[in-house]
């Protein structure tokens, strides 16, 4: 009988096939993770509550059905039927919430068909990030390590750039990652501030940019007013998806996202949406918010602040300025919670919980930090009754680390849950870790 040889193109292909295509192959996302399928019982661990001050030493925690079914001190939480992990020495946290973020919609920012994070146009009120999100992301699988579970897909780009959706770092597309879809409309406020320098092109005369600046503004206001009284209509002949995409601004089921830094534009952005019945406004970065604080108190106006490890946007600020926004805000009554939106945010995401650790050097505690990116976070972003903290009914997605997680020095993530299923914590970056340790190891023998 004749054995005819494989081509060597064909043998190349069935290579790439194993290495890259096949569930063997490294650069592959891990599984989601099953259904928890009977309780576990999480025990001799440092609780952190979450909600800015509780912590319960020598503490356990017991959740079923993907639900928190008890905690507090481990003698008093029942083991009876359940799994049981001993943590002692270890610390256990709710799971950290990246606000205002596009994890999921962006891979490589070099690479364009990898990035799919704004649209063209400057008004897409009815863009939704969620239909682009990326549950298969490797750069997700990087973010988890760290503690962060539960993110903000957001759109990037135009005046109104869209929708953005809350998500589940786990899952097998973006239906099953959903945590809530369409929790807000996301608009860019034109600066009335321009930054220059030396570096820069010569700037348009003052005047201009100013006629420029306003003609944007009347946009977001022209679209809200005509939202609004589309909105008023019952059943209207002409079907405007634009405008019927934000329905939610005016009944209280959506939220504003105003991304603005200078005191000028937020007083400004929030005057508006609050004249045209917009019911919750959101400030997203507020570099200036400080200055401004009775006026966002007043008007219940929360902040998604910037990242704290960004150099100060202005030489006669203050050089420990982003450092120590959290605190001023905290001190004024206002509440916030953390991002880490700007350069190379998505790789950097995982970056979030020693983002927080820095505001504890200037001012607040490290309760007060954690909460900031935990239970604040999930009030600011609507899902408060889900996430956010340590209690009895809310979904167990909960981190356990070796020491404190938000210590770059100390954060070791060695369990992650989501609604009570265990993930899988591994990813590209420990694999390749793993591989070249292992080969040099192999060379010192």
């Amino acid at each position: 009988m004749q054995i005819k040889k494989i081509p060597s193109f064909v043998f190349v292909l069935l290579l790439f096939t194993y290495f890259f295509i096949s569930p063997k192959g490294y650069s592959q996302t891990p599984l989601p993770a099953e259904k928890q399928s009977e309780p576990i019982v999480l025990k001799n661990a440092t609780l952190h509550i979450g909600d800015g001050k509780t912590i319960i030493e020598n503490g356990s925690v017991r959740f079923e059905n993907g639900k928190i079914t008890a905690l507090g001190e481990a003698s008093r939480v029942s083991e009876e039927g359940a799994k049981v992990v001993d943590l002692s020495g270890k610390h256990i946290y709710p799971s950290l919430i990246l606000a205002n973020t596009t994890l999921g919609l962006t891979e490589i920012d070099a690479v364009r068909p990898s990035v799919d994070m704004a649209e063209v146009g400057d008004l897409n009120p009815n863009i939704r990030a969620i239909s682009a999100y990326n549950a298969e992301s490797d750069v997700t699988m990087t973010v988890r390590t760290n503690g962060v579970l539960i993110a903000q897909a957001t759109p990037r780009g135009s005046l109104v750039a869209g929708l953005s959706s809350i998500v589940n770092l786990d899952a097998w597309n973006w239906e099953d990652a959903a945590l809530k879809i369409d929790d807000g409309l996301h608009v860019y406020m034109p600066a009335y501030m321009q930054q220059g320098g030396w570096w820069a092109a010569p700037a348009e005369p003052k005047k201009a940019k100013e006629e420029e600046r306003n003609a944007e503004v009347e946009k977001i206001k022209s679209l809200l007013s005509e939202a609004k009284a589309y909105n008023q209509i019952e059943n209207p002949t002409t079907k405007n998806l634009k405008l019927a995409s934000i329905k939610g601004l005016f009944d209280g089921t959506m939220r504003l996202y105003l991304h603005a830094e200078w005191a000028k534009d937020i007083i400004e952005g929030v005057s508006f949406a609050k004249e045209m019945g917009v019911q919750k406004v959101v400030i997203v970065g507020g570099y200036d918010s400080w200055q401004v604080a009775e006026f966002l108190k007043k008007n219940q106006v929360p902040v998604i602040v910037g990242r704290t490890t960004e150099l100060p946007q202005r030489t006669d600020d203050d050089i420990d300025a982003p450092f120590k926004l959290p605190y001023l805000l905290q001190k004024a009554g206002v509440e916030y919670c953390l991002n880490y939106a700007g350069s190379m945010e998505t790789m950097g995401a995982r970056n979030l919980p020693f983002s927080a650790g820095m505001a504890v050097t200037f001012g607040l505690t490290k309760e007060q930090a954690l909460a900031a990116i935990t239970s604040k976070a999930a009030f600011i972003l609507g899902i408060n009754e889900r996430v956010g903290t340590l209690e009895v009914g809310k979904d167990a997605s909960i981190v356990v680390s070796e020491g404190d997680i938000l210590d770059m020095t100390t954060n070791k993530v060695i369990h992650a849950f989501i609604e009570g299923r265990e993930i899988d914590l591994d990813n590209k970056q420990k694999i390749l870790y793993k591989k070249y340790k292992t080969r040099i190891e192999n060379v010192k023998e």
